[in-house]
């Protein structure tokens, strides 16, 4: 499956422990991730990560084009909610477009670890149906 990454300044850190965590998992998987955060979860982790452009640069507009082709099957955004950003309009699509094409998101870490071990136990299989 392929899974889209994106953090937020402020949770970078968390998301790079989480994929340290879970990297047992993320490794059978295809990661899209926005530039910095991919470079950050290649550094700890060794996974291989298709690094789009930096995400307020237009990577998360890259990343919501595969939404829309239905090339992405899951998307973990651990965003910042007390500190908004300037191109929150961008961040705000993403949202959209998962909702629209079914796309499991989690914005989160408590939805991040559910959407990541149902992953495991095969509880998305049904995003290759819906393809």
């Amino acid at each position: 499956m392929n899974i889209g990454l994106i953090a937020h300044d402020a949770k970078k850190k968390l998301m790079q422990n989480f994929c340290i965590a879970y990297r047992g998992i993320l490794n059978k998987h295809e990661l899209y991730a926005t530039g910095t955060t991919g470079r950050l979860i290649e550094e700890v982790t060794n996974l291989t990560v298709h690094k789009y452009i930096a995400g307020h640069l237009g990577g998360e507009q890259q990343l919501g084009s595969q939404i829309e082709n239905n090339d992405i099957d899951m998307v973990i955004f651990l965003r910042d909610p007390l500190h908004p950003k300037n191109h929150e309009p961008d961040i705000n699509n993403i949202f959209t477009l998962c909702d629209t094409h079914n796309i499991p998101l989690a914005t989160n870490l408590a939805t991040a670890e559910l959407l990541i071990l149902a992953l495991d136990r095969g509880d998305l299989d049904w995003r290759e149906f819906y393809k």
